[in-house]
């Protein structure tokens, strides 16, 4: 149907089937290649993919998240889970006054519990919420190949030529220490993975299959108990 930013609000008058779709990411550190909107850059374009669907309303994505991982390195802003989770539920309780639905299209791990209890609270107050992830399967774990992948096809521009791996194990064995020290005490360059085979085509494919799975995903509207549209 529309972006929120560029409509005016006579086009979303006296229609009772609108879907808000807000895009989730983060100011966190990438990497020494990778900007720190990633997460907010992905979950725009995936949740651009909807916003031609009749009744689609794709609003600003909310930029800031739960990142208290990456603090260790200069730049990152984290406003963590529980500030999260309270903004998502006010923005909720805001949109259901004019949408019918509200989907979160999360672009960040880290914000996972936020999503999670912000669409809970929002479904037992009788609003029909749910969340969808920014999921690639077989996706290393931080700003590796995935990722620098998915930017080489959004802007190119602005991925740097010092693509170094960092620590390529998988991240569920990484956990503790992440848990305790944040990604700096695991990785000092702040990439979990090797982002040197990425390429533009890699990230055209990731991008058009997640922009698949979100469609039918949106016109199948499917949520399980944790509030998770229809995988």
């Amino acid at each position: 149907m529309t972006t929120l930013d560029r409509a005016a609000w006579p086009e979303l008058a006296g229609r009772d089937d609108l879907l808000l779709v807000v895009p989730l990411g983060s100011c966190e550190q990438h990497g020494p290649h990778l900007p720190f909107d990633v997460d907010s850059c992905v979950a725009s374009a995936v949740a651009g993919a909807v916003s031609g669907l009749d009744g689609v309303v794709v609003g600003p994505a909310v930029t800031y998240g739960a990142s208290g991982e990456h603090e260790g390195f200069p730049g990152t802003v984290s406003i963590g889970t529980e500030a999260l989770q309270l903004l998502l539920v006010e923005l909720g309780r805001s949109a259901s006054r004019w949408a019918a639905r509200l989907l979160l299209v999360n672009g960040h791990g880290g914000n996972a519990a936020a999503v999670v209890g912000a669409v809970r609270q929002l479904r037992e107050e009788g609003r029909d919420a749910a969340w969808w992830p920014c999921a690639v399967a077989g996706a290393d774990g931080h700003a590796g190949r995935t990722e620098t992948s998915i930017l080489l096809s959004l802007s190119p521009s602005r991925v740097r030529s010092e693509r170094v791996a960092g620590r390529t194990e998988p991240v569920s064995s990484l956990m503790p220490a992440l848990r305790a020290g944040g990604v700096a005490v695991v990785s000092p360059n702040g990439v979990l993975g090797d982002p040197s085979g990425a390429t533009g085509t890699e990230g055209d494919r990731l991008l058009a299959e997640l922009g698949d799975r979100l469609r039918g995903a949106v016109l199948g509207w499917h949520v399980d108990g944790d509030g998770r549209l229809g995988r």
